[in-house]
């Protein structure tokens, strides 16, 4: 079932398109993602969802309703900010209630709905604090707790971890998914940071310059990337323009490129002579074939080592769990066929 259907959505202030002919479709109980650079559209096409920005066209549909000319508090979402949004003024509890005293809820209807969310997000020990006295972390719980006891059918989040140091930001990005799954909630979380996309969605929007660039499961984004602006912003990735040689084989072809000559698998003949080659620096081998290098930067992650190679006319990485090369070393490095992905080169 569809909870959210997006036609034809634009945005534009003067002359400058923010958002450019949006089709978007999310379905309930999804977690669905926004990802791309700064100024790429993805807080502008969550606040024309959820009311705060008027679109300069198009459709916005909740739950089969057209909301797009509606405003935000009549429309079935709630959303959580970055800067928390919290009332200095009043405590924990209070921040709590105050949307539902808003709607006029019953009394016992609005203690139900808070000792719910209190429980799952472990917010009892804070009840009586003003936020001045919480952390970080214990303010995006608040935060996201007010959000929940409204009972949203769609709950909205806006880069909501940027605050919270690297540790913390994992700790509550699990418990934020955690919740939208128990509440069988509709999400959509904007983000910059790739890695909080593909650790916590279903399917991630990946927008650049207004404009959606794919729309794709995070494996599906990871290793078949669409364009070379996706290749190149999901994760690490080695990508060179190349030159189809002919074919190699059944499936197979030869791509030239500046640092060496690939074996491609593509279950179709590539369209034009002229691609863009991409793979991931994981899906190398060292080995005693293939194409000769030489290391010329190494650095030790911890779980593998990064090793930047020089090869021809350019320089690749390989990412590697077990390697004694040390820069300076000659090694010969092969990448399996069906690892490297040829793109169609944007003019």
């Amino acid at each position: 079932m569809t909870a959210i259907q997006i036609d034809g959505l634009s945005k534009s202030y003067g002359d400058f398109v923010a958002l450019s002919d949006v089709d978007l479709h999310v379905g309930q109980g999804e977690f669905l993602t926004l990802l791309g650079p700064s100024g790429c559209g993805k807080t502008t096409l969550l606040r024309l969802i959820s009311g705060f920005l008027d679109p300069s066209k198009g459709t916005i549909r909740i739950n089969g309703k057209d909301v797009t000319k509606l405003p935000p508090e009549v429309r079935d979402t709630a959303l959580c900010f970055q800067s928390y949004a919290l009332f200095p003024h009043l405590t924990v509890g209070e921040n709590l209630e105050f949307g539902l005293r808003q709607k006029r809820l019953p009394t016992v209807a609005r203690q139900e709905r808070i000792a719910e969310v209190v429980a799952k997000l472990d917010l009892m020990p804070q009840m009586n604090k003003l936020p001045n006295q919480l952390s970080g972390g214990q303010q995006q719980r608040v935060s996201l707790g007010r959000a929940l006891v409204m009972r949203p059918g769609v709950i909205m989040f806006d880069e909501p971890l940027s605050n919270l140091d690297a540790k913390l930001r994992d700790q509550v990005r699990v418990e934020i998914r955690r919740i939208q799954r128990e509440y069988g909630l509709t999400a959509i979380y904007v983000t910059h940071d790739q890695a909080e996309a593909l650790a916590m969605s279903d399917r991630i929007v990946v927008l650049n310059h207004g404009k959606i660039e794919q729309v794709d499961t995070p494996e599906a984004l990871y290793h078949t990337p669409g364009t070379r602006f996706v290749a190149d912003f999901i994760g690490a990735a080695n990508l060179f323009e190349g030159e189809v040689m002919g074919e190699a084989g059944p499936g197979l072809w030869r791509v030239d490129t500046k640092v060496g000559q690939f074996v491609v698998a593509a279950k179709a003949p590539p369209p034009l002579r002229e691609v863009d080659v991409c793979w991931r620096p994981e899906t190398a081998r060292i080995g005693n074939d293939g194409l000769e290098g030489r290391v010329i930067h190494r650095a030790f992650q911890g779980h593998y080592t990064d090793l930047v190679v020089a090869a021809g006319r350019g320089s690749f990485r390989v990412q590697t769990a077990a390697t004694d090369a040390r820069e300076g070393d000659t090694i010969r490095v092969t990448v399996p066929p069906e690892r490297i992905r040829l793109l169609e080169r944007r003019r």
